[in-house]
């Protein structure tokens, strides 16, 4: 593995842990209960992340391409690392709902209603730009994840705030800025 690509999947494991770790301060789930899973999801993420990264048949070379790559997953992790300290202890698990749930809707919430999956994204997009392009396996099964997940949250803030979430979804879109 090139010094390139341990440095990309060092970023990888550097947001990984500070998700872990930000993970302990979150609000407990609705009716008290606390997720063990977040470990065990990285755990397996990082599982799957090191097996591309050790595949070598489609590997990047082109220098101007590795670079935007790497600008894409610095860009896609800092928007999600953004969206996580900006959530505060509102943050939790895919489609949870929490105790004494709150809207958010500054930050990058101003931009997309759901920014950590959007970065997440972005973050896998431009892994694969820059290392290999087996990433776009990992984007392509997590991309309809995430839609779903957004989906079934948008239900569940939907009704935790009737009356200021419909605005706040009108304008602001889900995952793409002024597009999707």
């Amino acid at each position: 593995m090139s010094a390139f690509s341990v440095s990309i999947l060092a970023v990888w494991v550097v947001f990984w842990l500070y998700w872990l770790i930000a993970s302990r301060s979150a609000k407990a789930r609705a009716g008290g209960r606390r997720s063990f899973a977040p470990g065990l999801r990285i755990a397996l993420v990082a599982f799957v992340l090191l097996r591309i990264f050790r595949a070598g048949g489609l590997t990047v070379h082109d220098a101007a391409l590795r670079a935007l790559g790497a600008i894409v997953l610095a860009g896609g992790l800092a928007l999600a690392v953004w969206a996580r300290v900006h959530l505060g202890r509102n943050w939790g698990m895919p489609m949870s709902e929490k105790d004494e749930p709150e809207l958010v809707t500054s930050g990058p919430y101003r931009l997309v209603r759901h920014p950590i999956y959007t970065g997440i994204l972005l973050g896998m997009l431009g892994t694969a730009l820059a290392t290999n392009l087996y990433w776009l396996v990992a984007f392509a099964v997590s991309a309809p994840y995430f839609l779903y997940s957004a989906r079934v949250e948008e239900g569940i803030m939907a009704r935790a705030f009737p009356s200021a979430y419909p605005g706040y979804r009108a304008r602001t879109k889900m995952l793409i800025p002024f597009v999707l």
